[in-house]
């Protein structure tokens, strides 16, 4: 039977009830979300006359708690349009309305007599073949199904989201004892395919893979900590983006998901692992019970381990705590020898080797960290997973970490992994010993562009499931090499595709980048069919080089700057005017050029999670790599469906103004940056290159052919420079712009209206490019400009001057 999902139902509209319905409404399911009814009223209802009977005050709770979801930051839907597709209810009325849908969830709080009375609830009306699944954390199945029906069980499992839903990435499914197969394989393929997720298979224990090693691992250095007299600083500097993983690193993100809730966990896995061989790890320190005595839990109760204050200027300043003391103190900079000669390593995987090789406290402290963590999950194997390459999912999607353990473990080298676990008195499990006495040497290889893992039971390297839908550029980078500057590698996809990858800083756009773009379209015109322009780095661009912009600015150097501008402006016209089509595949951060690049391209394949937009205004100037230009543009293709056309314009000359950025590729659609009809959306980013791949493909073999430049723009002139400028006067004298701010945007109005013509007149797209240009370089003579730019670079800031 093909199982299709049009409409869900989740029991529970807590922060994960409402977090699953969102994302579910995201990805265009139609979801019920049901709650309790409230026992009292409250003050407003009791003065409205209200009466527990009212529909109104039982919704009270389900509607408050979607509510406050959806006013949450960052935000859980793709799009405020999409809470539509979300209907609210209880349990008292509205529970027989789960008959009508395909999939039940249940999210209701960590009890088991609660959760084993709504599943009973849910049988009377649940009709049989439903998938019915439960977000529980660590409740074992066994119990909470214990007495539903065969076709109950058989349609039973635990389907685990990670809190946010919509960003973490983490979805473990755990069959129950009699789910059926095909179930289980259906829930993994739609938490890739369409919920975006990477689905992991887990067993049925105690908090399933990602919060049984990620738990391990805090309660491992908090006793790694203690040895080493280390400072709450320390160990965030050590375990942040050094080795790969959030900046929130390891205290911040306690403080933030709350004590209580690592508490909580610690002390269930405590208790329910007791043939864990590291059970006493997960006993409480006397740090962390003192913290747990005084309501020193985090975020939520203004204190943890850091704190925020007021200094005696009114200042706001974080202090941080004392682990001996247990006083909150000024933060301590954190700074280590061993991290000094990692400043030069931009591959994490590279300064694995150089950090456990530290001769100061931070090499001894990665060396007992990273051993303790390979002695603990070398021997969850087959406890919680009969395959490494989970565990290693696990914890890269739901905690964020570049790499997991068995990851880690082979950048430092198996053997050396071993040698340093002996040297803590840790000894490695039989399963590696006769790995390596078999002559693997790793946990992962790569044969033609595919991963594969070592599998314990054959003792070999077995290919990792799941990939044929996905291209990973790591794998295939060296093999597939068609070109290489300083700024892109150019790789041959197959079937005629050519991907141009970015790999400067932050895939900045500069001279290198801009040359292998070119290079890119001259290949793919004379060998091949198709090009898409992506990478898989954390963002997609930031944007254009500021850094050069500034210095030929501060030299004076105008004339290589407008040459530099002009080679960017002619540079994002072969995107669009060449002979072969071209893809953007943006993710992430894709900023002002970065933007700009995917505005030119034939056709967008985005990452559902695309923040984007034109934000050059931070900087002190306006788009200047055919942004200007194609958001008039843009405006002008929509004069014909009839609102009046100045007021069309002006949204579009908001967006630049107001350095919009879309907060979801979604969003992207109503700013005009993503189009509709021609653009496309794919919700799980490791699918996206493979997806932009197949559109070149079908475009080519559709008969692409190089369209005719663009000469039919129909720009206002004086009728919208006369009424933009009125209205950045007004605005000046309303003090809600500065000066320069309005002297930025007359010159943005300038460009939008086509310049200072008398009349409504057609122009070509290089007319409006050569004015873009012009009013790019003269804002780079402004101070001010200067002053914004130097800012930009030295805080990563806007400045409002």
């Amino acid at each position: 039977m093909t199982r299709r999902i049009k409409k869900v139902a989740i029991i529970g509209s807590g922060i994960m009830g409402s977090g699953i319905a969102c994302h579910f409404a995201n990805i265009g399911v139609e979801v019920l979300l049901l709650d309790i009814v409230p026992r009292e009223l409250n003050d407003k209802e009791k003065a409205q006359g209200l009466t527990l009977n009212d529909t109104v005050v039982k919704n009270r709770l389900v509607n408050d708690a979607l509510a406050a979801s959806l006013k949450s930051k960052p935000s859980p839907i793709y799009n405020q349009k999409f809470t539509d597709r979300i209907t609210t209810g209880n349990l008292d009325d509205d529970l027989h309305k789960i008959s009508e849908v395909d999939w039940i969830m249940e999210v209701v709080v960590e009890r088991l007599d609660i959760k084993k009375s709504v599943f009973e609830q849910i049988e009377k009306h649940r009709k049989p073949g439903t998938l019915i699944t439960s977000n529980t954390s660590g409740i074992p199945i066994k119990f909470m199904n214990e007495g539903r029906s065969d076709d109950f069980q058989q349609h039973f499992a635990v389907t685990h989201f990670f809190n946010p839903p919509r960003y973490l990435k983490l979805f473990e499914v755990v069959p129950g004892p009699k789910c059926k197969q095909e179930v289980v394989d259906f829930l993994m393929m739609y938490g890739d395919k369409f919920l975006g997720k990477t689905s992991v298979l887990a067993k049925d224990t105690p908090a399933f893979i990602g919060n049984r090693i990620g738990t391990f691992g805090i309660f491992s250095l908090f006793n790694v900590i203690k040895d080493l007299g280390m400072t709450v600083e320390e160990v965030d500097k050590l375990t942040g983006p050094v080795i790969g993983r959030p900046k929130s690193a390891t205290f911040r993100t306690v403080d933030v998901v709350g004590l209580d809730t690592l508490v909580h966990v610690g002390n269930g896995l405590y208790e329910n692992c007791k043939d864990d061989e590291r059970r006493e790890s997960f006993k409480l320190p006397d740090f962390i019970q003192t913290m747990v005595d005084n309501k020193w839990l985090g975020s939520k109760t203004g204190q943890g381990f850091y704190k925020k204050t007021k200094n005696a200027e009114g200042k706001t300043e974080i202090l941080t705590l004392d682990l001996d003391t247990m006083e909150y103190r000024p933060n301590k900079k954190a700074k280590f020898a061993t991290l000094e000669l990692t400043k030069t390593i931009d591959n994490v995987a590279d300064r694995f080797k150089v950090l456990v090789s530290g001769k100061d406290k931070a090499g001894d402290f990665y060396r007992k960290s990273f051993t303790s963590l390979f002695a603990y999950v070398q021997n969850r194997i087959p406890e919680i997973s009969d395959e490494l390459y989970r565990i290693d999912d696990g914890l890269r999607t739901g905690f964020g970490w570049e790499h997991g353990p068995f990851q880690i473990w082979d950048a430092i080298g198996v053997e050396k992994g071993v040698e340093l676990m002996k040297a803590e008195g840790l000894e490695p499990a039989k399963w590696v010993t006769e790995m390596l006495a078999n002559g693997e040497t790793s946990f992962y290889t790569v044969k033609d562009g595919a991963t594969y893992y070592y599998d314990i039971p054959s003792k070999s390297q077995v290919k990792k499931p799941g990939q044929d839908s996905f291209i990973i550029l790591d794998n295939i980078r060296k093999s597939t090499e068609v070109f290489k500057n300083s700024g892109v590698v150019i790789e041959d996809l197959g079937d005629g595709i050519l991907n141009c990858e970015f790999r400067s800083k932050m895939n900045t756009i500069g001279g290198d980048v801009l040359t292998g773009l070119n290079k890119a379209v001259d290949l793919a015109e004379k060998d091949f069919q198709g090009l898409v322009i992506g990478n898989q780095g954390p963002n997609f661009s930031v944007g254009a080089n500021i850094g050069m912009i500034f210095m030929m600015a501060v030299e004076q150097e105008y004339d290589e700057l407008n040459y530099a501008i002009k080679f960017f402006q002619d540079t994002m016209m072969r995107m669009r005017y060449s002979a072969i089509p071209t893809v953007a595949a943006p993710h992430g951060m894709t900023l002002g050029g970065g933007c700009e690049l995917s505005m030119h391209a034939d056709k967008v394949v985005a990452a559902a999670e695309t923040y984007i937009g034109l934000v050059e205004f931070g900087v002190g100037v306006i788009p200047g790599g055919g942004g200007s230009k194609e958001m008039a543009l843009r405006a002008q293709d929509l004069f014909h469906k009839g609102d009046v056309q100045l007021n069309v314009l002006q949204e579009h000359f908001l967006t630049i103004g107001m350095a919009k950025v879309a907060t979801s590729a979604y969003e992207a659609f109503d700013m005009n940056v993503l189009q509709e009809g021609k653009d496309v959306i794919v919700v799980n980013k490791d699918r996206q290159i493979a997806e932009a791949k197949k559109h070149a493909l079908l475009m080519a073999e559709a008969g692409y052919s190089q369209k005719p430049i663009r000469k039919d723009i129909l720009v206002l002139g004086k009728q919208a420079l006369g009424t933009f400028m009125v209205g950045t006067d007004a605005m000046k004298a309303s003090r809600y712009i500065s000066e320069h701010d309005q002297k930025i945007a007359n010159k943005l109005a300038y460009v939008m209206a086509g310049g200072d013509l008398s009349e409504p007149t057609r122009v070509s797209e290089q007319y409006l490019l050569d004015i873009e240009r012009e009013a790019f370089l003269s804002l780079t003579t402004e101070r001010k400009t200067l002053e914004r730019i130097q800012h930009m670079l030295k805080t990563g800031k806007p400045l409002r001057n």
